[in-house]
């Protein structure tokens, strides 16, 4: 039976994530983690655990059909993949960043300025692009060091909460370009294997939608129902049962957890009571 691979990182900021995405989209894996390979016993799929900058790599040269990669791996080196889904997580923020004591207007600063990156791609055609010209100094590992020893006057870097810059005496100034966690894929998959992908697709888009949805239980008094079924429309429309008590419905339906709080206080304005919010597994729309 034909299957497809998937590479993920064997370690690092993205590795639990992705494999936490495939277990909830129901992917059981027959090996434990940090093998080098596990296969599902339940799908059609196979994991490679590989180094992060190696997965685009080695899904454009078909060692994997599949890969769940950081974004700026992927812009660093142009890789040929197709980018089939952006997954959520793993976000962050590719930036300038300079000594905190450092005055700084535009990224005119940085002209005859020695950056130090383990980007120097993505920062190259940023500098081209902004007519800058800097020394860029790749480095790996550790760059937020590199000006506090000496090493540059500034660095281009991921950032998440901006903790490690403050903890280095540094401050952001410009953020280049923003990335989270994709899957890309190999350009040339065989129709069977663009099958199982559109299948793991529709499972992860599954969870995708549940994590960001909630269900919602509330007693509505009758005379509001028309207005609290406005406020909370549902996928098509709310389910509304009579409650034992005359004058009164239950209403059930599922809210975007970024509306979230505004919408309890509407409902809660219009005597809404007995609210339950309740986690969504898995969401089918």
């Amino acid at each position: 039976m034909e299957k497809i691979k998937i590479a993920i990182q064997k370690s690092g900021r993205l590795s639990e994530q992705s494999q936490d995405l495939l277990k909830e989209a129901g992917i059981a894996l027959i090996n434990g983690d940090r093998r080098l390979i596990s296969t599902a016993s339940n799908f059609p799929l196979e994991i490679l655990y590989l180094r992060d900058d190696d997965i685009p790599q080695c899904v454009a040269d078909q060692v994997a059909d599949l890969g769940i990669v950081g974004q700026n791996v992927i812009m660093e080196k142009d890789y040929a993949v197709d980018t089939v889904l952006k997954l959520g997580f793993g976000k962050c923020r590719l930036s300038l960043a300079i000594s905190r004591n450092e005055e700084y207007d535009s990224p005119e600063y940085f002209n005859g300025k020695k950056i130090a990156t383990s980007y120097p791609g993505i920062l190259g055609r940023y500098l081209e692009s902004n007519g800058i010209k800097a020394d860029i100094h790749e480095i790996s590992g550790s760059v937020e060091i590199a000006p506090g020893i000496g090493l540059a006057d500034a660095i281009f870097d991921i950032v998440s909460s901006g903790s490690t810059l403050v903890s280095n005496g540094l401050k952001e100034v410009e953020v280049i370009a923003k990335s989270e966690a994709v899957m890309v894929a190999n350009q040339n998959l065989s129709q069977a294997k663009l099958d199982i992908l559109d299948k793991l697709m529709f499972r992860i888009r599954s969870v995708q939608t549940a994590r960001i949805n909630k269900y919602i239980l509330l007693n509505a008094p009758n005379h509001n129902l028309e207005e609290i079924i406005r406020i909370i429309p549902g996928m098509k429309s709310p389910t509304v049962m009579p409650l034992a008590e005359p004058g009164w419905s239950s209403v059930h339906s599922v809210l975007k957890e970024n509306e979230f709080w505004e919408i309890i206080d509407k409902l809660k304005d219009l005597g809404a009571q007995g609210i339950l919010v309740i986690p969504i597994e898995k969401m089918i729309i």
